[in-house]
């Protein structure tokens, strides 16, 4: 059943089937994300895959205790969305052979997946707002900052792709060069004027002495 169905004649009907679209969304990329880490070569993103696998089996566990307050039992709803997603993505892991772009299309293939995400955190969040449910909101909202933070990891990492130098430390700026001795001894007539004058008084000083 697609995301909004004829079966959904109330908000509640909707936000109880958004939990089991995102339950099932969850489970079905806590299965995909172990052959991503396995094509990934680069060793920040195979990192970051890994703990988005981690955090995944925790975004199911909150899920579940929203499942418990609502008192109802965890189920996950068929989502043609998600399963078009990864599809997507298995099958372009699929057609790529060089490395380097395949940890390109992995990137992209995983910001597909948080958008939807994020946007369905995002209204769920609103609908138990709406319905007075304020008990599961900071499940979702703990789900939809570690999605969030994810997709910045991840366009981080794209934009080190195309722009190696984003993430070097800015060049030391060039040390003014040093004016040598010379240069530095050298008086202008004025100065020179001065410094005789100085050199007559200190004399005379000197003599009085």
């Amino acid at each position: 059943m697609g995301f909004f169905s004829k079966d959904i004649k109330s908000l509640n009907d909707l936000f109880m089937h958004g939990l089991q679209d995102l339950y099932y969304a969850e489970n079905q990329i806590m299965k995909a994300l172990p052959d991503m880490i396995e094509k990934a070569t680069d060793a920040q993103l195979r990192a970051g895959f890994e703990k988005h696998l981690a955090e995944t089996e925790g975004q199911i566990h909150r899920l579940r205790q929203v499942f418990e307050l609502l008192e109802a039992e965890p189920k996950g709803e068929k989502c043609p969305a998600i399963d078009g997603i990864l599809k997507e993505g298995k099958e372009l892991m699929g057609e790529i052979d060089d490395e380097d772009v395949m940890n390109v299309g992995l990137v992209a293939a995983a910001q597909a997946v948080e958008h939807y995400e994020i946007t369905r955190y995002g209204a769920l969040i609103a609908w138990a707002g709406e319905l007075g449910r304020s008990d599961c909101i900071p499940h979702f909202k703990a789900n939809l900052a570690e999605e969030k933070a994810t997709d910045l990891k991840l366009t981080a990492l794209s934009e080190r792709r195309f722009n190696p130098e984003a993430d070097k430390k800015p060049a030391e700026k060039a040390k003014k060069p040093a004016r040598s001795k010379n240069t530095a001894r050298r008086k202008t007539p004025q100065r020179a004027t001065a410094a005789k004058a100085k050199r007559a008084s200190a004399k005379k000083t000197k003599r009085r002495a």
